[in-house]
């Protein structure tokens, strides 16, 4: 997805996110896919990446910027970014925004905070 970067250009931004099996996990995925709808930019598959999948790679490779939304300390989803070389990784772990595993049962109202939250580092 081409969006309106900070910077006054056009990006290709490309976000990711952890899925695991948790409630960070869920609130990672379902905050990422409220970026998607938005328009913000354009979700893609972490487990596609970390398979070395060409077509994922290319994403990777291709992308202005990535945001890469983990669910807890172990962020899974920026160790496989790093470990395909990615640039321009932008990163939000979620028990940063006060959402703590075993802690956050999914709410429209925490999705909502992981939506804010990866927008605002988008805006940056």
């Amino acid at each position: 997805m081409t969006s309106k970067c900070s910077c006054g250009g056009n990006c290709n931004i490309t976000i990711f996110a952890c899925s695991g099996c948790a409630d960070v996990g869920a609130l990672a995925d379902r905050g990422a896919r409220a970026l998607n709808v938005s328009g913000a930019g354009k979700m893609s598959c972490i487990a596609g990446v970390g398979g070395g999948i060409d077509t994922f790679l290319k994403i990777v490779e291709n992308a202005d910027k990535i945001l890469a939304i983990d669910g807890c300390h172990v962020d899974c989803t920026k160790k496989i970014l790093e470990n395909h070389n990615a640039k321009n990784i932008l990163h939000l772990r979620l028990s940063d925004i006060d959402l703590r595993k075993g802690e956050s049962p999914v709410t429209d109202e925490r999705i909502m905070q992981v939506y804010e939250a990866g927008l605002k580092l988008l805006n940056n």
